[in-house]
């Protein structure tokens, strides 16, 4: 049975380390306003995307070279009904290493086309996954631009 969780996957020349590595350090291709720790298992971490607006986070696994989830434990979306509707999905980062590729399949378990976000948030992590962290990936830089939301 094919899961509805928004799905999105890209692959660069990088090792797989360096893919986790990257994804960890989340100010480099995340727009967002960053506190806290996002390298090691059990880190927390906030991210505010302007206004009341909070996700508090936490690194639920790591596995060096393979795999990072972060638990999304609280957070406060004042654009819609449901304020808190990512409370307790996770953002699940696997990566795969062949060859000197390395294909990053990104997933956010629970965020489903039944959301009342997932109309701003699926271009929102389009844009986060195959725009900006694949060009932190491959250029060192992430493309930011203001969320939509």
């Amino acid at each position: 049975m094919e899961t509805k969780d928004f799905n999105s996957s890209i692959s660069a020349k990088i090792s797989a380390g360096e893919a986790i590595k990257k994804i960890s350090n989340v100010v480099e291709w995340w727009g967002v306003t960053f506190t806290g720790s996002a390298e090691k298992q059990n880190d927390q971490f906030i991210i505010k995307m302007g206004g009341d607006s909070f996700f508090n986070f936490t690194v639920s696994e790591l596995i060096p070279g393979k795999r990072v989830v972060w638990l999304i434990t609280d957070c406060y979306m004042p654009w819609y009904a449901d304020k808190k509707e990512w409370a307790n999905t996770r953002l699940i980062f696997d990566v795969t290493e062949n060859n000197g590729l390395t294909e990053l399949n990104f997933t956010h378990e629970g965020l489903t086309p039944e959301m009342e976000c997932y109309k701003d948030c699926a271009p929102g992590w389009t844009h986060w996954i195959n725009t900006s962290l694949f060009s932190y990936f491959t250029t060192g830089k992430g493309v930011f631009r203001k969320p939509s939301i």
